[in-house]
């Protein structure tokens, strides 16, 4: 599973390409040009690379409890590792900073709600004051109709991705028993609660919801 990570979000995230990239222009409105980003669940690497390649100057924090995913980490950014420190662990192992700018993309989906607000509340400690915090994950209705068609029409779109018909219908399964999906308002409300301002939407792949929001 380690190994093949890296095929997984472009293929499994809509739009997954474009949504780092934009992450990236968020963190960069307000981080400075040596900025020192936070990237928590930075296993695999994915958004360490592309925030590297987009900032020269920025270093990085990536915490991640999998220290497979940290090794699979290191060889994604190949030269561009030397800019970037790895600590295995959650959220309670990075580093004090405070930091430029924070990430957590395609993570919170794996905690509840409790858990969601004291992450998002760590993040912000660690933050100055006015810097942005990126966060993307699965966010649908909540209605009992709505919740339904959102989970079948990812199902569609990984069928359109080219997954096999029993693996995408396993995956929608998977999904809709393990994970803690929120809607929308509730995401939105966690981040004030935890002390941010200002959460704006900037990104809709289907199931998945991104927003920024500032310290």
């Amino acid at each position: 599973m380690v190994a093949k990570y890296t095929e997984g979000p472009p293929r499994f995230v809509p739009g997954y390409t474009s949504m780092l990239s934009m992450a990236a222009i968020l963190l960069a409105e307000r981080a400075r040009e040596d900025a020192r980003i936070l990237v928590l669940g930075a296993g695999g690497g994915l958004e360490l690379k592309a925030f590297a390649e987009a900032q020269p100057r920025w270093s990085f924090d990536g915490v991640d409890p999998s220290a497979a995913m940290l090794d699979l980490a290191r060889q994604t950014l190949g030269p561009l590792a030397s800019r970037a420190r790895l600590h295995q662990g959650y959220v309670d192992c990075a580093p004090e900073g405070p930091f430029d700018g924070a990430t957590c993309l395609l993570t919170l989906h794996f905690v509840d709600a409790e858990e969601r607000h004291r992450i998002a509340c760590e993040i912000r400690r660690r933050l100055k004051p006015g810097s942005p915090f990126v966060a993307a994950h699965f966010s649908i209705p909540s209605g009992d109709d709505e919740r339904p068609i959102w989970l079948s029409r990812y199902s569609a779109f990984l069928l359109a991705a080219g997954i096999e018909p029993d693996k995408a219908a396993a995956a929608r399964a998977a999904i809709d028993a393990q994970l803690s999906i929120l809607p929308p308002h509730q995401d939105e409300a966690i981040l004030r609660s935890a002390g941010f301002s200002a959460p704006n939407l900037f990104y809709t792949g289907f199931t998945f919801r991104g927003w920024v929001a500032y310290a």
